[in-house]
Parts: structure tokens; sequence; C-alpha cells
């Protein structure tokens, strides 16, 4: 709660309070008066109305202490934080213009439910689910419901691997197979290539997505891009994001159709998990080709597992708590998991309904954690912070980064040949997507730097976004920026550019 919402608090319960002992002293004063006169029926009356006054009164101060804390909570949209340099009631026009943007996206889509969290200079200011997400019982979305975080758990999955580089047991630049000799030595044009960790962290190791026909995905790639003349309204004005457009909601609809998705099979280990893809062939070249796969990623929670010696959920588990993840979960259907979503999806005639059971324990590092708005703003900010420190000459007093600074730079620095086909602007990191600052004209568009990560799954879709201050950092508030989290428990929705607009909506109110 705020400092401003504490005292408005106490001043409203000390006046109610004061003016109860006040009410309450004049009735004693004329039940004495009353019972010491000669008239005893007269004294029996005014004890009577005293004690009606004062259940009266009593009454009307829990009434005014609720409308008055409501009324507080309702002038603040709850940013209430703790934070020195949070600036409290600061927001209001950047909550209402986001909410505003966020009901028409989810009227749009037909989404039942979806729930934002944003933080500024590492505090949480905002967060609000809307709708429901339970549609049958009627359970609305709250900032603590749980949802698929889908391809999010690939930062999850690279900031541990991270930690493993960082104490000596994860080499990136070594083949797969000195970790996972399960996993054949591929070819590729008749010839013996390489794999390595850091080709998976980037998508540049070759390994099939969901599409099996190697063919049908070449051809995809080569499809040139639309030129300017045939953009949008929406993807002129959004060239850092990656907008919903027709087109990209179509391609989103085809590729639930794989059967990958569905997969109700579970599988004991990661290492099992390898035999849905580990003959089939490499559809570039390991180092040349961009091509993302969550399937790579899941041959990487091999290779953590083995660097690690210790399970990949345990690794992933250890990471969590580190970071005061407390509602952040591996998906599975047996655990009872508090304020778990159900999913959803809408079908061919426009209706929503029900996701069929999936289990996604194929793709624990690439699509499969459960987590809530609260807890993704503290690994943005973790991650956030560290970057920031890592570009301090002398960072005085300060905590040292969750990574170390060559760790984190390397995390979020943009792999040549990482650019996809649907937008050059964006370049891959380690599980993150990096867009570049980019100002070309004077007194024209200014491109700020950010990473993001979106995701898609079975019921899910999902962006986790973090915008750094364009300010010099003075080494005294860190982290500086603006986080930015939707989750939605319908599926085939793309919510980057919508994150964008809702990080710049509050960076202006900084």
């Amino acid at each position: 709660m705020s400092q401003l919402c504490v005292l408005n608090r106490a001043i409203l319960v000390s006046r109610c309070t004061e003016r109860l002992k006040q009410r309450s002293l004049w009735f004693q004063r004329q039940q004495r008066l009353h019972v010491e006169g000669p008239n005893p029926a007269a004294a029996a009356c005014s004890k009577r109305r005293s004690k009606s006054w004062l259940w009266l009164c009593g009454l009307g101060l829990g009434v005014a202490v609720a409308v008055g804390l409501k009324t507080n909570r309702e002038k603040a949209n709850v940013p209430c934080g703790d934070g020195e340099n949070l600036r409290i009631g600061g927001y209001e026009a950047a909550i209402e213009a986001s909410r505003e943007l966020l009901k028409r996206i989810q009227a749009e889509v037909g989404a039942p439910g979806l729930v934002v969290g944003v933080s500024v200079n590492g505090h949480q200011v905002w967060s609000e689910g809307f709708g429901y997400s339970d549609l049958e019982n009627r359970v609305p979305c709250g900032p603590t419901t749980v949802m698929r975080i889908a391809s999010i758990s690939k930062p999850l999955t690279s900031a541990a691997a991270a930690l493993l580089c960082e104490e000596g047991k994860l080499d990136l630049d070594a083949p797969v197979q000195k970790y996972v000799p399960e996993f054949p030595v591929k070819q590729f044009d008749g010839q013996d290539v390489t794999i390595t960790p850091r080709l998976l962290l980037s998508h540049l190791s070759g390994i099939r997505h969901y599409e099996k026909d190697g063919r049908k995905v070449r051809e995809k790639a080569k499809r040139p891009l639309k030129p300017p003349a045939q953009e949008t309204e929406e993807e002129k004005s959004s060239a850092e994001s990656k907008p919903n457009t027709q087109e990209n909601s179509a391609q989103a609809k085809k590729e639930f159709e794989q059967e990958e998705y569905y997969l109700k099979d579970n599988f004991e280990n990661v290492i099992q998990a390898l035999d849905l893809f580990k003959d089939d062939p490499l559809i570039y070249k390991p180092g040349t080709t961009f091509l993302y796969s969550t399937h790579g990623f899941t041959l990487l929670s091999a290779v953590m597992e083995r660097a690690s010696g210790q399970r990949f959920l345990d690794l992933m588990m250890s990471m969590f708590y580190e970071l005061g993840m407390d509602h952040t979960v591996a998906e599975q259907n047996d655990p009872i998991i508090y304020h778990r979503s159900r999913f959803y999806h809408v079908n061919k005639k426009g209706r929503v309904v029900n996701c069929p059971y999936v289990d996604n324990s194929y793709k624990w590092a690439g699509g499969g954690f459960l987590s809530n708005v609260e807890d993704l703003l503290l690994f943005g900010n973790a991650l956030l912070y560290s970057y920031q420190v890592a570009q301090l000459q002398d960072p005085k007093n300060l905590l040292p980064g969750f990574l170390k600074p060559k760790t984190i730079q390397e995390l979020w620095e943009a792999v040549d040949r990482t650019e996809s086909n649907s937008n050059k602007d964006h370049l891959y990191a380690q599980g993150w997507m990096v867009v570049k600052e980019k100002h070309k004209y004077g007194q024209c568009k200014r491109r700020r730097c950010f990473v993001s990560h979106t995701g898609g799954a079975v019921g899910a879709s999902s962006v986790l976004l973090v915008l750094p201050t364009d300010e010099a950092l003075d080494g005294q508030t860190l982290p500086r920026g603006v986080v930015v989290t939707i989750l939605m428990n319908v599926q085939g929705v793309g919510l980057k550019s919508t994150a964008f607009k809702i990080a710049h909506e509050f960076d202006k109110s900084i």
C-alpha cells in the first residue's frame, strides 16, 4: 500500500474516531443528568437513545472507512508501491489509456480473459485482470491468475543456462554430444556438422520447429516481404514491433494445426523428449540461417541437465526461488496449482470453446511453464538491473546483478544472421528478441532499443517486454525503465505491439 493510501486511511479513521468519541461523551453527560434527576423513566429512555446512537455511530464509522479505502484504491488504481522513487498517483493517465487499449484488444480477438502487469524503475505500478480465467464458473482474472506463458519459457531457460556458464559447468561452444551422446551427430548435404548450445540459444542450429517438411519451411522463408506501399497503417506506425495483422493471425492459426501442439504423451525426462525429433534431418546448415525452434530448446535443456548434474526442472526451480518467483512452475496436470486459468480458443464458427487437454512435458524449456504477471515483472527487472549495473563505471554501493556484466551483455546482444523474414528490424540474441536503437532522420521518428519475447501455446498468448531508459544512468536508482507483461487465455493473438504501446505510455509518465 502506498504512502498516499496509508495517509488517507489514517486521516479518515482519525476524524471518524474523534467524532464518535465526542458524540459518546455528550450522551454520557446527558445520561448522568437524567439519572440524577427526579425522572427515572426519562433516564431509562435517554440510556436507550444513547445505546442506539452509539450503535449507529459505530456502523457509520465502518461504512466510512470502507468507502474511504475503496475511494483511495480507485484513485490510485492500486499502483501502490513502496519505492522511494515511485511517483504516487503519477500514472493515472497511462493506466487509463492502457486499460482502454486492452479492452479493445480483448473485444477484437474474443479473449475470455487477460492480465497485465507494468513496472516502472523496478516497482510494480499497475496490475489488473480483465474478463474471466474460468468462463464456466465466472472466475475473474486478477494479478495472481496463473497462465501458460508459452515461449516466454525460453528467456527463463536462457537465464539458467547463463548461470551454468558463470559456474564453469557449461561450454556454449562445445558440441552438444559432449553432454548428450544420445543425440546423433547430424549431417547436412552429406557432411557432418556441429551443433552447439550457443547455436541452440539463438535458433541457428537448423533443427526443425513444429513443421517437419523442410521444403515447405524453406519455400516460406523465400517469400519476399511486402513492399512499404502495401503495409497497413499499424505496420507503418509500429516498425519496432510485429503487429497482429490479419496475415500474422492467419499464420498463427495455421501453425496451431500442427499435430505436435496437441501431444498428450507424458515424457518422464528431457532426454526422452529428444525422441520426437533427434532423427529428423536438419532444415538448414547450423550457423547459417535463423529458424525458430522450440525443439532446439528441448535439446538445450538436456544439455543443461547433464552439465549441471541436476534434473532440468530442479535446476529451474532453484533459479525461480532465488528470483522470488514463487508462482512459476512447470505445467503438470496432477498438482493443484492455485489460481490456474482454464484455456480457450475460438472455433471455426467464431465461438469461444475449451481447448483440448495437452501435455507440455516435451517442451519444458521452450514453452512449458506457468506463471503470473507479478513473477514475470520480477524476472524482467532482475535482468534489467543486471544489464544496467554492467554499464556503470563505478557501481558504488549497489548490489551485484543476478547475472554478471559480461553474461547479461551477451544475453541481450543481437546475433548475426538472426533477422526473421517477417521483420528485418528484429534480431535474436540468446533467448530474447532484440530491437536496436535507430534514429535515421533529424526531428523524425526515433526507434528505442528494447528486448522482448512473445509466446503462443494451446489456449494461451503472452508477451514480456523490457524498455530500458534512454537517459544517462546515475548509479543511484536502478533499474531504470519500463517492464510490461501480458498474459491471455486464448491462443493465436500477437501482443508485442500492444505491450510496446503500453510501455511508451508509462515511459512518458516517468
